[in-house]
Formats: C-alpha cells, structure tokens, sequence
C-alpha cells in the first residue's frame, strides 16, 4: 500500500511516499529555517505563506523521487493537528483537492502519533505496548503506546515544552534560531557541573514536567551578569542547562516506566536529535536493562515519512476523514484514545 503524505504543522513543507507503513520511497522537506531566523522564532503567518508557495513542488518531487503518478498512490494523508492552525490549513487543503480529484480514502494524522511513529521505520521489530518519550519545540510528553494507535499521556508540561526552552536559552546566549542544536554542540566544550540550575517540579503530577522556572534561571544567571560586567563563559552555561534537562527528561520517563513496568523505551519529537538526551536516555536504560528505540536523526525533525508510516496504522484501523476534515490547533492524544478530536 502506497501512501503520498503531507506534513505542514510549523515551519517544514513537507511531502514522503511510504509504502507499507515502513518502505519510505521518498521523503523531501523543504525548510523555512532562514526566513524565520531573521525574527529570531517562527513567524505564524510567514510560516503559513511559504507552505503555500512550495507544496505542489515538494509534493511533485516526492512523486518524482519516487517514481510514481498520483495513479500509484493508494491513499492520501496529512497531519491535521496540532500546530499552527494557518500552516496546518494549507497542508490539509492541499491534501483535500488531491483525495477529491483522485477519489482516493483522506487519512488524518496527529502530529505526535508520527513523531512516535518515527521509529517503526528505524526499528521495524519495535510493537506496542511500551514507553515512550516525545519532547519538541512544542511538546514533552511521556507517552503510554498501548497500540499503533491507542495512547495515554502520563505526563506533560506545565508551561514551555523542552525544545522551546532550548530555544529561548539559546537566543539569550546569543546563538542563532533555531537554538537546539547550537546549544548541543558547545556543550561539548562545555562544563555540564559548573552551574546548578533547578529541577522545577510539579504538585501531585508525578510524571509532569515544568520547564519555565529553569528557562528563567538561565535568563536571570545571564542578565545579571551583563549588568556587573561580569564574564561568563557561554559553553559551561550550555553544558550545565542540558545536563539538567536531561536529568528532567530522563529522571521522570525511567521513574513512569519502572512504575508502570515498561522495559521497552521509545525516543520521538525534534529534541531527540540532541546528543546529550540521547545519551543520558540510553545509559539510563542500560543501567536498567531497559530496551531503547531511537529514531535515526533524519527523522527527528519535522517529516512527511513519519506520517505516512502513522497514517498507515490509522487507515488499517478504519481512520477516514472527508471534505469537512479542519485543522485543529491543540489536540491531546489522549483525545484521540477518546474519540475526539473532530473526525
């Protein structure tokens, strides 16, 4: 079964042929990274622009590239929550036009449910019932997958999500947008114990997380030092921020999986390109004899071929949409589990 899916959430136009859940014949990302750079953080209605402008080429390409006719597709698919809803729309009415004008079944896709599903195409042995944890620009969940697509969130954040504390970190140290990765790399030259920065928890949410007050700290160890004149070195900085956040992140997913007897542990979401985080992840579940699925880096990051392989289970799981499908902003998966979510 070929898929032709469409992914148009944030600030990646993106197109991926998939066939059978885990075959990706194609997968082209076109990326708006320079453009919202200028403004330091994605621009809603730029970001809505720009989809509009590439995504028949991306989509021509991904065919191209895969050497198929719209006549090959079996079906077609699109994320349709969460994220920026005016990017959201133009993903899913170019997807609407392509189902109407094939005849072929509009399969809709929870933006998480293909970052988890990221992994079944690194690690095609990997099968539900396990844990995973997804952390993004604008997400951090621990996650219950109980099938390929049955969820139950067992904690979340509070406030910022890890990625967009990254982020904010990152453009008060002065590097670039998007932050992540240059954090990641100087705190390789970095050292990670040369500031103790807090570990926020949340009352009675054991699992969750709260990522505000450390982005806080950060921000506040910075400008007070800019007011004394005082020199601080960018690297230890970064060192010490990922270390806690790591320790955050890692601390809460092994403590949820002994807790609920899960021994096979899942990575997803853009963060899990970060170096540290995959390493303290999986020594932590080394230590533990826990099993570990990460994706490959490629797929980390917003894709199409993440959400072809998704949309595969949901059509074998009877999930249609038709002309009325409408992007949806904010869409916890457990609204999924529910039989939410406007479908």
């Amino acid at each position: 079964m070929r898929i032709l899916a469409i992914e148009s959430s944030c600030d990646e136009t993106a197109c991926a042929i998939v066939e059978d859940g885990v075959k990706i014949l194609s997968n082209i990302v076109a990326t708006q990274i320079s453009e919202h750079r200028l403004y330091g953080g994605v621009v809603p209605e730029i970001a809505s622009r720009m989809h509009a402008e590439c995504i028949y080429q991306v989509v021509e390409e991904a065919l191209c590239e895969a050497s198929c006719t719209l006549a090959n597709i079996d079906a077609i698919a699109v994320t349709y929550a969460p994220g920026l809803i005016g990017a959201l729309l133009v993903g899913i009415s170019f997807a609407k036009g392509l189902a109407l004008s094939t005849g072929k079944p509009l399969i809709p896709v929870h933006h998480i449910a293909g970052h988890i599903a990221a992994n079944y195409i690194s690690h095609p042995d990997l099968r539900p019932p396990y844990l995973c944890l997804v952390v993004s620009g604008g997400h951090s969940h621990i996650v219950e997958v109980l099938d390929y697509t049955t969820y139950h969130v067992v904690g979340r954040t509070h406030d910022d999500a890890a990625g967009e504390c990254f982020d904010k970190v990152a453009r008060t140290l002065g590097y670039e947008y998007p932050g992540g990765r240059f954090i990641d790399s100087a705190a390789r030259f970095g050292n990670p114990i040369a500031y103790r920065f807090p570990h926020p928890k949340v009352d009675g949410c054991e699992y969750d997380f709260s990522f505000s007050g450390l982005k806080t700290a950060v921000i506040n160890l910075v400008h007070n030092a800019e007011q004394k004149g005082e020199t601080l070195v960018r690297e230890d900085i970064a060192a010490s921020f990922q270390r806690t956040v790591c320790e955050i992140l890692v601390g809460k997913t092994m403590a949820a999986a002994e807790a609920l007897g899960y021994k096979n542990i899942g990575l997803a979401g853009g963060v899990s390109a970060n170096s540290g985080v995959r390493s303290a992840l999986k020594q932590a579940c080394d230590q533990r004899g826990f099993r570990l699925f990460m994706p490959e880096l490629r797929y980390c990051g917003d894709n199409a071929a993440m959400i072809g392989c998704q949309a595969y289970y949901d059509f074998l799981a009877g999930k249609r949409a038709d002309q009325s499908l409408n992007g949806i902003a904010t869409l916890s998966l457990d609204k999924l589990a529910a039989g939410e979510g406007g479908l």
